[in-house]
């Protein structure tokens, strides 16, 4: 999903711009309107025929490793924000582990906290194994482009 205030800012244009039609349309504008849409749908025509035969001839000699490297450098770096996050969640349940167990001796959560700490351990392990081999796989593809 976009960017909430971008949302609304598009809603607002298009509230605005629906406003302004209906505003116009009342005042009798709405030939002027309709000659400025058959005089764009003219100029759009041929523009789309002239660029259609462009587009195939130029598809076959473009390729394909740089957008999937481009991709794979948009996974690599999810996957790093992933492990930051899972960093900074490591470290919190430390604390609130102490807090349980030292500060508030609520032994039968304690051991459910660490219980959850050793799974994010687990998962912080595994992504940043995972991080290397997805990096030397993005590492390979740079170098074959």
């Amino acid at each position: 999903m976009g960017d909430p205030r971008n949302v609304a800012h598009a809603k607002k244009v298009s509230q605005e711009k629906h406003h302004k039609e209906k505003h116009a349309s009342k005042a009798g504008s709405i030939p002027s309107q309709r000659a400025k849409d058959v005089q764009t749908e003219k100029k759009a025509a041929p523009a789309a025929e002239s660029t259609a035969p462009k587009a195939e001839a130029a598809k076959p000699s473009q390729p394909v490793e740089p957008t999937q490297l481009e991709k794979s450098l948009v996974v690599l770096s999810k996957l790093k924000e992933l492990e930051f996050h899972s960093r900074a969640n490591i470290e919190k349940l430390a604390e609130l582990s102490l807090t349980i167990e030292e500060e508030l001796k609520q032994k039968p959560f304690a051991e459910a906290i660490g219980a959850v700490y050793a799974a994010q351990n687990a998962f912080q392990s595994k992504i940043v194994k995972l991080i290397e081999d997805y990096g030397t796989e993005c590492s390979r593809l740079s170098g074959s482009a």
